[in-house]
């Protein structure tokens, strides 16, 4: 994520390095490096020039004040700072007080508006504890209301769809009503896009909007487009005055104009961003923590929320148990590839670990790493998968036919395991916390992770 800006930054940076304090040139030269960043990044230049003059202000006030802080330190806390003004200060939720609460969805054709439906339901739903129902008022892509269908079953949220009605302003109207009828508490709207800003659009969804009245209207930019997204959710919002935004595909190569300039040119928050296909990868948008990932400090406080939200209390104790007795076993494996694997992208997950991001930049990470172990447990017997002392060599054959992987790799998967097995029993034991680190490395390392 922003792996560009991230780059020139740190370089504009590293300017600072070596010198014992903040000088009008040292600044100078720091700050026009930070400005080329920020254009690079595809951020408007006036927004640009304007973001890096208030940096250059506050450098300048502070250089003879703080003399035990080293420059560049002092320069990225100001950077940082800034930044997170600039993106909105603070977080903003969605507002979820109406009976019931209605949302309508806006934004170009192939913005992610129906999957964002979707992830948005199963958000309210599990993390709010509301009972959400998703409208198909796309009236004119041919495949709408199947994906939002889709989605739908998926995540276990009724859809309200009239495959013969033609007008959006009915179906919404009716699904409201549908709603109330049957105590659902949420009605997400989603709506048709185009391929461009054009006057038939914004007068329907003008209408949509008038007719529904709803407690949020959103709109859904796809980041990746830069500042044409900028533009794009100006012209929104100066025809429906719509109340936050959201950002998808920020898992693609996004250079970041848009988080860093949306806020400035609309005026209206960034709600929601979107992190990839799964329905599981919706977070609400954090300013300064977005300004920490940018400047490479990572997302400890995110990744710890992702992680909480995969954790079961009841199996934690039992896996402790287990755990203490050196009972762990492949069973317990598996489900602990399925909780990192519903907690999102593995690269992206790494990355929100404080000084993981740099380290990564360059390392490929197979979100399929554990495709290869999973195949080898899967060919295992009920027993064995409870039992991995039984796995003999008589039975190592079998497997390995059974998963289409050779004797040695099912052996250095075992061998694997049963060191990754002991270290966390001496974890229990408060015992070797850095030789246990080193094993889950070698889990998913040239022999496994491939």
């Amino acid at each position: 994520m922003f792996e560009s800006l991230s780059d020139r930054l740190e370089g504009a940076f590293k300017n600072l390095k070596g010198d014992g304090k903040l000088t009008e040139l040292n600044i100078a030269q720091s700050v026009k490096e930070i400005r080329r960043a920020l254009v690079a990044a595809d951020v408007n230049y006036k927004i640009a020039k304007e973001f890096t003059d208030e940096v250059k202000d506050e450098a300048l006030g502070t250089k003879n004040v703080l003399k035990a802080v080293k420059p560049g330190e002092l320069m990225v806390k100001i950077v940082m700072d800034k930044m997170t003004d600039l993106m909105g200060g603070e977080a903003v939720g969605i507002d979820l007080s109406g009976k019931p609460t209605v949302i309508l969805i806006a934004g170009l054709q192939g913005s992610g508006k129906t999957t964002f439906s979707g992830k948005l339901s199963k958000f309210l739903k599990e993390k709010k504890k509301k009972k959400p129902l998703l409208v198909a008022c796309d009236v004119y892509r041919p495949a709408a209301i199947d994906q939002i269908s889709v989605l739908g079953e998926q995540v276990g949220v009724p859809v309200y769809k009239e495959v013969e009605n033609k007008n959006p302003v009915e179906i919404a109207q009716n699904a409201i009503a549908h709603a109330i009828e049957n105590k659902l508490d949420v009605v997400i709207v989603d709506t048709a896009g185009r391929l461009a800003v054009d006057e038939k659009m914004m007068q329907e969804i003008a209408a949509v909007k008038a007719g529904i009245e709803p407690n949020e209207t959103l709109f859904v930019v796809d980041s990746m487009t830069g500042q044409d997204a900028v533009n794009t959710a100006k012209a929104f919002n100066d025809r429906i005055n719509y109340d936050g935004v959201v950002l998808t595909k920020l898992d693609g190569d996004t250079r970041g104009g848009a988080a860093l300039s949306v806020k400035y040119t609309v005026g209206k928050p960034i709600k929601f961003i979107s992190t990839g296909e799964k329905m599981e990868q919706l977070d609400m948008f954090y300013p300064d923590r977005m300004a920490q990932r940018i400047l490479g400090m990572g997302d400890i406080v995110s990744f710890v929320e992702r992680a909480q939200d995969q954790f079961d209390e009841e199996e934690a104790k039992k896996l402790e148990k287990k755990i203490k007795k050196n009972k762990f076993d492949f069973n317990d494996f598996l489900k602990q590839v399925d909780q990192i694997r519903k907690m999102g992208d593995l690269k992206s997950l790494m990355g929100m670990i404080p000084g993981m991001g740099k380290a990564l930049k360059n390392i490929d990470i197979d979100n399929n790493a554990f495709n290869k172990v999973e195949s080898i447990i899967f060919s295992m017997t009920p027993d064995e998968r409870a039992n991995p002392e039984l796995l003999n060599m008589s039975r190592k054959k079998r497997i390995a036919k059974g998963c289409g992987h050779s004797i040695h790799e099912i052996n250095m998967f075992i061998k694997q395991f049963d060191q990754m097995r002991k270290m966390m029993h001496m974890m229990s034991k408060g015992k070797n916390m850095q030789n246990f680190m080193s094993q889950m490395q070698k889990m998913g390392g040239p022999g496994m992770g491939r």
